[in-house]
C-alpha cells in the first residue's frame, strides 16, 4: 500500500484508506519524519523500530517513543483514524464543526471531542507565525460578542455602543490582497496597540488600506496609506477598500452564530486561528489541507494548560 497518498477527494476515500491503525501510524511517520525517524526527546537520528511497527527506541538517549510523542496526539486514547477524520472535518467544513456534532460522528464523549478540537486549533495557530505581509494590505477590526439591543432588559450593558470593549472582544485583522491573512485577538484597539502589531507584521514597502478610524492616524508616516470614509458611506476610493477583510469577518461571525454560538474570551484566539487557517488554505484541496495540518502537529497542549491558561 502506498503510504504517501495525498489525494483524498472525499471523507469516504479517507475512511477507506485508513482502515487500519497501522496505516495511520505509517502515514503520520512518513509525514512527520520522512524516511528517517528522529527522537523527539534528544533529537538523535539513530533510531531503532520495534517489530510491531508502533514503537521506536533512540540509540543515544535509550528512550522509547511512538510516532505520537511530542505531537497533539500524545497521550490520547482516541485512534489516529478518528483524529484524521476530525482534522478532515474541521479543515474542510467552511464554518467549522461543533464538539457535539463531532462527538456523535466519532462516537466519543463531547468532552473528548471538545479537547480534541482545541488541540487541533492550537496546532493550526502555529501556521505562518513568522509571515510578513507586503504589497496591498487591508486593515480592519471587529468585535465579537452579543448585540446589546438583543439582550433582555435586565441584562443590557450601559455604554457598550460602537467600539466599546465593555462586553465585546476586539479582533484585529490584516490581509494581503491575493495572499495571506492574519488575525489577532487584542486587549484594545488603541492606536499604539494596533501600530505595534502592524510594524511587526507588515513590511515597510506595503501599501495600507483602512477606514477612517483614528487609531490608524499616523500610519502615513511609516507606510503609503489610503483611507475610505465609512462614516460618509464611502466604501471604495479608487483602489482603496477594506472589503476583503470585512468578507473574512462575515465568515467568522457566521461560524460563531451558526455553529459555535458563543465562546469565551480566553479561547477566542484558537477559534480565530481555525478560520484563518481555512482562509489561508482556501486554494488547497481537502487532502492537501490534511497534510498541511499534519506538518503542524509537532506541538503539545495538555488539558490542564487548556483550562487554566
Amino acid at each position: 500500500m502506498d503510504i504517501f497518498k495525498d489525494e483524498f477527494n472525499s471523507l469516504i476515500e479517507l475512511v477507506e484508506y485508513f482502515k487500519e491503525e497501522k496505516t495511520c501510524i505509517q502515514y503520520l511517520a512518513a509525514k512527520r519524519w520522512g524516511e528517517k525517524p528522529c527522537c523527539p526527546h534528544c533529537g538523535g537520528e539513530k533510531v531503532y523500530c520495534f517489530s510491531d511497527g508502533k514503537r521506536y527506541k533512540c540509540a543515544s538517549c535509550r528512550k522509547q517513543f511512538s510516532v505520537r510523542a511530542g505531537t497533539i496526539f500524545e497521550d490520547s486514547n482516541i485512534s489516529l483514524k478518528k483524529w484524521f477524520i476530525a482534522i478532515y472535518l474541521i479543515t474542510s467544513h467552511k464554518k467549522g464543526i461543533s464538539s457535539y456534532q463531532l462527538a456523535r460522528d466519532l462516537q466519543i464523549t463531547q468532552k473528548s471531542a471538545w479537547f480534541l478540537l482545541h488541540r487541533i486549533r492550537y496546532a493550526l495557530g502555529q501556521c505562518d507565525l513568522d509571515i510578513q505581509l507586503d504589497n496591498e494590505v487591508e486593515l480592519d477590526e471587529t468585535y465579537v460578542g452579543g448585540k446589546n439591543k438583543n439582550r433582555h432588559w435586565n441584562k443590557k450593558i450601559k455604554h457598550s455602543q460602537g467600539r466599546s470593549i465593555v462586553d465585546k472582544v476586539p479582533v484585529f485583522g490584516m490581509v494581503e490582497r491575493g495572499g495571506k491573512l492574519i488575525a489577532r485577538v487584542v486587549t484594545d484597539v488603541k492606536g499604539e496597540t494596533l501600530k505595534d502589531i502592524i510594524k511587526q507584521t507588515i513590511k515597510e514597502t506595503a501599501t495600507l488600506m483602512t477606514d477612517e478610524y483614528l487609531g490608524y492616524k499616523g500610519l502615513e508616516k511609516m507606510y503609503k496609506h489610503y483611507v475610505v470614509n465609512h462614516g460618509a458611506k464611502q466604501y471604495v476610493n479608487g483602489d482603496a477598500y477594506t472589503n476583503t477583510m470585512e468578507g473574512f469577518w462575515s465568515l467568522l461571525k457566521r461560524g460563531i452564530i451558526g455553529i459555535y454560538h458563543s465562546m469565551t474570551r480566553k479561547h477566542l484566539q484558537k477559534y480565530v486561528d481555525e478560520f484563518v487557517f481555512r482562509y489561508n488554505t482556501r486554494k488547497l484541496k481537502e487532502g492537501e489541507r490534511l497534510n498541511k495540518m499534519l506538518s503542524l502537529c509537532c506541538t503539545r497542549l495538555t488539558y490542564k494548560n487548556l483550562i487554566y491558561e
